[in-house]
């Protein structure tokens, strides 16, 4: 049963993509609307113009790249799973970049970078010291 208006192969190609990324149809909430531009009465009168959006993750998608209502669902389905996709790279890209910094962070400094960081302090000392008031002392007389 084709309900999408592509081949068996296409649809069955795009059913098993939707279910390695864990989309269901039911969490999906579809809209057709009128499109607009080239199509003529076609355009006009159906609403070929498909509204996705998934409720889980509030993506949405809309698709009128054909004047066929059956291929615009077939292409906001991948439109949509594409954009699931980025996300979920984004994310995990994320997290890698958070255990990165997180490994930086605990790390020990090296032995140059520390040494540069105390002879840094000592400077920072001497200039300090180097700014009080001089004291003078009167030497009592006996």
């Amino acid at each position: 049963m084709n309900l999408l208006g592509v081949s068996a192969r296409k649809e069955q190609a795009l059913r098993s993509e939707m279910r390695t990324l864990g989309v269901k149809e039911e969490d999906l909430e579809e809209t057709f609307i009128r499109s607009s531009g080239p199509g003529g009465q076609n355009v006009n009168k159906v609403a070929t113009c498909v509204y996705l959006k998934h409720r889980s993750t509030g993506i949405t998608v809309k698709c009128q790249q054909s004047r066929s209502q059956g291929l615009n669902r077939f292409w906001a389905r991948r439109m949509l799973l594409e954009s699931l996709q980025k996300r979920n790279e984004a994310l995990r890209q994320k997290e890698i970049q958070r255990l990165e910094k997180e490994r930086r962070q605990r790390r020990p400094r090296h032995v140059v970078s520390q040494e540069k960081i105390l002879e840094h302090k000592r400077l920072q000392a001497k200039k300090k010291k180097s700014r009080r008031p001089i004291q003078i002392h009167k030497l009592e007389e006996t």
